[in-house]
């Protein structure tokens, strides 16, 4: 693929378990442009990412790592793509990079995960809450109760327990960032909890952000369109899976690596002024809320 996106991609249908690995899809997704230098924007921060293993999580990861930050990542089972990250960010980038291992919809695991970075890093200035799964069903009646609970606890519960713990050690000047999707503005018919988690994360982002206005703390978020990720072909039959994308207006899927520029303006101090606000990388569709 060229820098831009500007060739459009071929993809076989393809098939994977949940939660679905990086390495086995075809083509690898795009996760950074290594020709372009980092300019220092977050020199000596550290950054919390869940979900950083693959997909937009790792591509920001990597631009974090670029740009100067250490890092921390938690994963639920990944370990060859968030292996694979982690390299990249300490041999290729020269900065740290944890790696913490476990089920984000459990509360418990949530603490250890802040608490995990607090002792490597003695702090943390960047939290991105990205992790995310969810089950394509037909109809609301074939969405079991295990799946819903899966989802809510995973997408939108994760966020609520990391960012409580994480607040207690971030400071004026640090920023968390949410990742939304453009479900959340205009709903999905097979991905209903899904979306409903999306818009949750919002509305959590708009509250938490004039919740935190005198603490010093910005709070935005990113809401993707179709990307080329795990997510994808473990969560889809393979021939949805090779037509991602398509019904976009740019008729394609992103690559994590264009995502990712949208964290890093949030991140640094280019965004200083904005607080509670969402930017929407999504393929040209318009978005009205």
């Amino acid at each position: 693929m060229q820098k831009g996106g500007a060739k459009k991609q071929l993809r076989r249908p393809q098939r994977q378990q949940r939660p679905g690995a990086e390495q086995k899809m075809d083509p690898r997704p795009v996760f950074d442009y290594p020709e372009i230098k980092g300019a220092g924007k977050l020199k000596n921060k550290t950054a919390l990412i869940t979900g950083g293993d693959s997909g937009i999580g790792k591509a920001t990861a990597i631009l974090f790592a670029k740009e100067g930050a250490d890092i921390a990542i938690a994963y639920l089972n990944e370990t060859g793509d968030a292996r694979e990250t982690k390299k990249i960010i300490e041999a290729t980038y020269g900065r740290k990079c944890l790696l913490i291992k476990g089920d984000l919809s459990r509360e418990n695991h949530c603490l250890m995960v802040v608490k995990k970075t607090i002792q490597q890093f003695d702090r943390i200035d960047i939290l991105v809450n990205n992790i995310a799964v969810q089950y394509e069903n037909k109809s609301i009646t074939a969405l079991t109760t295990r799946e819903l609970t899966k989802t809510f606890h995973t997408n939108i519960f994760s966020f609520f327990w990391v960012t409580r713990t994480a607040l207690l050690y971030m400071k004026k000047g640090s920023c968390i960032i949410n990742s939304s999707s453009v479900t959340a503005y205009r709903g999905s018919a097979a991905l209903i909890d899904y979306s409903s988690t999306k818009g949750a994360i919002v509305s959590f982002t708009r509250s938490l952000s004039a919740n935190l206005v005198k603490k010093g703390i910005r709070v935005n978020g990113v809401a993707p369109g179709p990307v080329w990720t795990p997510l994808i072909p473990s969560s889809f039959k393979a021939k949805k899976t090779a037509q991602h994308g398509s019904d976009a207006p740019l008729q394609r899927a992103a690559q994590p690596v264009e995502i990712a520029p949208s964290y890093l303006f949030l991140a640094c101090n280019d965004s200083s002024y904005m607080t509670g606000q969402f930017l929407h990388p999504n393929g040209g569709e318009i978005i009205n809320g």
